[in-house]
């Protein structure tokens, strides 16, 4: 019954993501959430404290769902060390958070709704800042050129990109996206000194 649950739950927590990203944080009911899940009225109701509670797992599923899957995950650990790879794998991950485009516009509704509401902004900001030391630390132990300081400022450059492609599709071509990419990782990340012979 608990496994049923758990999945009923990540169904109705997908379905919030989803009207989020359609109707925004103003939208996002659990008459709402029930009908984009196919699921009884009155449903959501039984698995969510209140609305409150709602939107902080919808913003938890968003960063679960954009983590690598284990094949990918294997792949960059395998992955060489130098500047043109990072690159290549941060042009990944700009498609490949584009890719989940719901799941980008509802986390941006999530952070528009933290400012009007504390404990959301709370959990946010939480959130958020544990994904930067993550990355800073996975960088940092990766051997990957580049310092905490090139790995925030990519996040910041990368993400706004992010935003770029999902609300206007059209002011960057793919081709112009991954050039963009391409030029931050360039410009933001150095690369490593040459040992002293």
């Amino acid at each position: 019954m608990a496994r049923r649950n758990d999945q009923r739950r990540a169904a109705l927590v997908d379905a919030a993501i989803e009207v989020l990203a359609r109707d925004g944080a103003r939208g996002l009911t659990f008459r709402a959430v029930d009908k984009e899940a196919a699921v009884p009225t009155g449903t959501a109701s039984n698995y969510f404290t209140d609305r409150d509670d709602l939107l902080t797992q919808a913003g938890a599923r968003v960063y679960e769902r954009l983590q690598p899957d284990d094949a990918e995950s294997r792949r960059v650990e395998t992955a060489g060390r130098d500047r043109e790879t990072y690159a290549q794998l941060m042009r990944e991950l700009v498609g490949r958070v584009s890719s989940f485009r719901t799941g980008y516009l509802a986390l941006l509704e999530l952070r528009l709704e933290a400012t009007r509401r504390p404990e959301l902004r709370r959990v946010l900001t939480g959130r958020v800042r544990e994904d930067v030391d993550a990355n800073v630390a996975y960088h940092v132990a990766s051997g990957f050129p580049g310092d905490a300081t090139a790995v925030k400022l990519l996040m910041l450059t990368l993400n706004w990109l992010i935003v770029e492609q999902l609300t206007l599709p059209d002011v960057f071509s793919e081709a112009e996206r991954d050039a963009l990419v391409d030029a931050a990782v360039a410009r933001i990340v150095a690369e490593p000194e040459p040992e002293p012979r």
